[in-house]
């Protein structure tokens, strides 16, 4: 990609195509399910999993400006912008969901941006909720002295993004016959979805409570490629109470995992989206023989 080339994200050396990894695993194994790990954990040290594939094409346009972002108090895609914006010598700025955190001290999640030299500007709910539109966006433009900058959507999910995570499933191609993966804004599997073969399936599982993803992935995909591309769909019931929360089920999953594999895992997404494959394979929501990828897209933090 001449745009990012010229940003020097060449000289970064991303690790693509990331590492899949086979885990035996008798709780899949009984039911004739063979799991993978797509490790995007390991593209980057800084621009981690499907950061990197929404980050890069995005930043392809930004030739030195201002980059403006959003997020909430513990966004992974916040950090990954900061940290992109370190990395690259470009400026950002990240609009945080809540004024009420303006007078608090950061967390370590914000923290982390603020170091990367990140520029953060709290905004109210109700604010944040318009950001989208013209005349909201144009304002907080105008607050952050930015009114040139190259804009990224919340979680990173632009099409030029969403185009960027087709990647994903070619590097899939043939290895997986469901591939899998936690979704917040969508962006991942409307591209993961597009880049499988034929005979191939991408499967999401929200970790927001709601009910709205699929229309928003059926607009990313129009916008990305000018229609529907690919067999997708969600499976809804995995998200332990809405973002970045938690039950002490899913904890007790994930310390159990990381036991048995020596992985760590991110609870955000990649507990959830675990915990929900193995509550799916203990149903027999997949025939026997089926390979069953699924894409770790971040690590803990800190």
């Amino acid at each position: 990609m001449t745009g990012t080339d010229s940003l020097g994200l060449a000289a970064l050396r991303p690790r693509l195509p990331s590492p899949l990894q086979e885990v035996a695993d008798e709780r899949f194994e009984r039911r004739g399910v063979r799991l993978l790990l797509k490790r995007d954990d390991l593209i980057h040290p800084d621009l981690v999993g499907n950061k990197w594939r929404k980050l890069a094409p995005n930043l392809a346009t930004a030739d030195g400006r201002t980059v403006v972002t959003f997020g909430g108090a513990y966004s992974n895609h916040l950090r990954a912008a900061a940290a992109a914006g370190r990395l690259l010598g470009l400026p950002t700025v990240g609009v945080v969901r809540g004024q009420e955190l303006a007078g608090l001290p950061l967390n370590p999640s914000l923290a982390r941006c603020a170091a990367d030299g990140m520029r953060l500007h709290f905004v109210d709910r109700s604010t944040y909720r318009r950001k989208s539109e013209p005349e909201t966006l144009a304002a907080l433009l105008r607050a952050v002295d930015a009114e040139d900058a190259v804009v990224v959507p919340e979680g990173g999910s632009s099409p030029q993004a969403v185009r960027g995570c087709r990647a994903l499933g070619e590097e899939l191609g043939e290895h997986a016959d469901v591939a899998a993966v936690a979704c917040g804004t969508g962006g991942t599997l409307a591209g993961l979805a597009a880049g499988l073969p034929a005979g191939r399936r991408a499967l999401g599982i929200p970790v927001l409570k709601g009910g709205f993803l699929e229309r928003d992935i059926r607009r990313l995909q129009e916008h990305a490629f000018g229609g529907p591309r690919g067999t997708w769909s969600l499976e809804e019931r995995f998200h332990h109470g809405g973002y970045a929360r938690t039950t002490p089920g899913l904890d007790a999953f994930a310390e159990d995992f990381e036991d048995r594999h020596g992985l760590p895992l991110e609870r955000v997404y990649v507990a959830k989206l675990l915990y929900g494959l193995l509550a799916l394979a203990e149903e027999g929501a997949f025939p026997r023989g089926t390979a069953l990828a699924a894409v770790v897209t971040g690590r803990p933090f800190p």
